[in-house]
């Protein structure tokens, strides 16, 4: 594991959220896109009725290969998405990579370079018209209704400004993302539809059932944006939306303690990892041993104890 990052260098880190916030004039006019709310009231529909489905109608093979679907989805998004491609908080070997690639297209929230320039966006200009999930815009507009209607000037705008050099010359992410209309797809519908068809499940179970593990996955993920920006402790910043959501941080296995991350986005572990559950910060030591994770950066406990005691609400102990 990398040493940890001292003083001088959360100095960056700091400035990323903190510096050139967008200007907040414009009024706020909301341009919707009828296409999307069909299609995401379609997703839940359909996700309701795989609920009802799994009680009595589907196989436990079934079930249980949606579980499992859906933790590897999570850990495209968290490991892949956000810490490693995100924040760079840590190097992967090129199979780790490859794995996250693909784990990230069954999660299908858009192609790894287009999530990560609107996380890199929301970062720099959090909780301001640039920040594309803007959660100073109420809890529906940063939990979905963001993707409900047309991006804001601000963040189409700002958006060509983010250094997206190191996901366009990676050939895994732009190989995705260059067939991302077909690629995608196939990982989230297709082949998780498909393999349950093998022991024998109808094909209107498989469908829907995975329809359920879908809209699971991208609630989790929403709830990033606006329950962990909204409410609970701020141990470290108290000057900032994000906090320490403990719920969210169980579902989403290891994101949900925002606080302490938009302190320091780049540190692996997302966390200040006491006694609490972080699924994700595991998964990524287990690879460091199995040599597939290298460079892991976190952040030293005497940086950690300065913010806190500087900018925190005095709750840092109370949340470990």
């Amino acid at each position: 594991m990398a040493p940890d990052i001292t003083n001088e260098e959360i100095i960056v880190a700091e400035s990323e959220s903190d510096q050139s916030k967008s200007p907040q004039a414009e009024p706020r006019q909301y341009h919707i896109v009828y296409r999307n709310i069909a299609v995401f009231l379609y997703y839940h529909i359909a996700g309701i009725y795989g609920f009802y489905l799994c009680f009595g109608n589907a196989m436990w093979m079934t079930i249980f290969w949606n579980v499992l679907t859906y933790i590897i989805t999570v850990l495209g998004i968290a490991a892949g998405s956000h810490r490693l491609w995100s924040h760079k908080a840590y190097k992967a070997t090129k199979p780790l990579q490859i794995f996250l690639v693909l784990a990230q297209s069954v999660a299908n929230q858009h192609s790894v370079a287009h999530w990560v320039r609107d996380h890199r966006l929301h970062h720099k200009y959090s909780e301001t018209d640039a920040d594309p999930h803007n959660a100073s815009r109420g809890f529906f507009y940063s939990h979905v209704g963001w993707l409900l209607v047309k991006k804001h000037p601000e963040v189409r705008r700002r958006g060509k400004t983010i250094d997206m050099s190191d996901i366009y010359s990676n050939p895994y992410l732009k190989f995705q993302n260059k067939h991302s209309s077909w690629f995608i797809p196939l990982f989230s519908f297709l082949i998780p539809t498909y393999i349950p068809t093998l022991w024998g499940e109808s094909f209107t179970n498989t469908w829907h059932i995975n329809m359920l593990r879908y809209v699971l996955n991208l609630n989790v993920t929403f709830c990033v944006n606006s329950v962990a920006h909204l409410w609970d402790q701020k141990p470290y910043d108290k000057h900032i939306a994000p906090s320490q959501s403990p719920i969210v941080n169980m579902v989403t296995l290891g994101e949900g303690w925002h606080n302490y991350h938009h302190c320091f986005p780049w540190d692996y572990r997302c966390d200040e990892l006491g006694l609490r559950f972080n699924f994700t910060t595991y998964f990524i030591d287990i690879c460091e041993k199995l040599g597939l994770a290298y460079d892991l950066k976190s952040a030293s406990e005497e940086v950690i104890e300065e913010r806190a005691e500087r900018t925190g609400d005095g709750t840092r102990f109370k949340s470990l």
